[in-house]
């Protein structure tokens, strides 16, 4: 086994490992609420668990392709919940929280499964796109980003849960 081969193998377990943890946290974080309970907003700003579950599941969803994997829904259903998007605070403009925490799980599966088949020549490979527009992106600096982008999110999932009167779900 050669040197790279060795590092991008313990690179996409890394990344393997970190979407699991990710996975779960929401799932822990979102257990239990309602769809009402997901659209509480935080004040003075902010935006609501239902938002964070379909930005999260829109960023996998984003990510797939670069995997070698189908994405689990139509991008315009998710545009509602893109980077930038105003807080989600009409009812009618929200996806149920349930569908979008059984996209989450089958988009993680699927992102696992392009994770597992990633070479180190295609960690190495410039990223098809840049949030920060790094001219200099790879797959894997990419990836890098997208999970420090997730587990944020999925930490905020934790506090909007309590705003929606819920115990805390990681003690």
């Amino acid at each position: 086994m050669t040197t790279a081969t060795v590092e991008t193998a313990r690179d996409v377990e890394v990344f393997r490992h970190q979407a699991g943890v990710i996975h779960e946290i929401l799932r822990m974080n979102a257990a239990g609420l309602t769809q009402e309970e997901s659209l509480i907003q935080p004040t003075p700003g902010g935006n609501c668990l239902n938002w964070v579950v379909g930005h999260l599941l829109s960023v996998y969803n984003s990510t797939l392709p670069m995997l070698g994997q189908e994405p689990v829904m139509e991008k315009d259903r998710l545009k509602r919940y893109g980077r930038g998007t105003p807080p989600l605070q009409d009812p009618g403009e929200a996806l149920d929280l349930q569908e979008l925490l059984t996209a989450w799980t089958e988009a993680t599966r699927r992102l696992d499964a392009g994770l597992a088949s990633l070479t180190p020549e295609a960690l190495d490979r410039p990223a098809p796109f840049s949030p920060g527009n790094n001219p200099d992106e790879t797959v894997r600096s990419l990836l890098s980003i997208t999970f420090f982008h997730q587990a944020y999110h999925a930490g905020q999932a934790g506090i909007l849960r309590r705003i929606a009167g819920k115990e805390g779900a990681i003690r």
